[in-house]
């Protein structure tokens, strides 16, 4: 089990359920009868928007052949990596006054800054004005040297 919860510690185990039930050809229907746990409840945890109790995750352990405690500790393991995030995104409070377009690929009001910030850094040393790289560098904390260090051309930060 370590190996196994190693590669995969930190995934809500509702989506290993969802693989699992893939490739066992069963549906949640069958794993809600099997376990006399509501198929609601069953459908919750394999979306992510509701965590295992212990007595849930030994059900499905023994429906699905899992070693005693597998899903338990996957559970704790993602609980754990809900509250280090949660702890990281209040490093830096608000959002840095950037625009919007230079993170098309993701929910710019939803970030969490501090989990990607080197990301963040980079993405405006890369493609930011003078004006943004300034704003970072006040969001972070950054001095002028401490951003040299992250970027390879030094043009726009010699006039910080």
């Amino acid at each position: 089990m370590d190996k196994r919860i190693e590669l995969i510690r930190g995934i809500h185990p509702g989506k290993i359920i969802k693989r699992d039930i893939r490739r066992k050809k069963l549906n949640q229907r069958i794993l809600a009868e099997a376990t006399n746990i509501p198929y609601q409840t069953i459908n919750a945890i394999i979306q992510g928007k509701r965590n295992l109790t212990t007595e849930q995750a030994l059900k499905i352990e023994r429906t699905l052949c899992y070693e005693e405690g597998f899903l338990a500790v996957l559970q704790t393991y993602y609980e754990i990596k809900q509250h280090k995030d949660e702890e990281l995104s209040m490093l830096y409070k608000g959002i840095p006054c950037v625009r919007k377009s230079l993170f098309w690929d993701t929910d710019f009001d939803k970030m969490n800054w501090a989990k990607y910030k080197n990301a963040v850094i980079k993405r405006v040393l890369e493609r930011g004005n003078l004006a943004e790289i300034k704003e970072i560098s006040r969001f972070y904390h950054l001095t002028a040297d401490e951003l040299l260090k992250l970027k390879t051309s030094p043009e726009q930060i010699v006039h910080l």
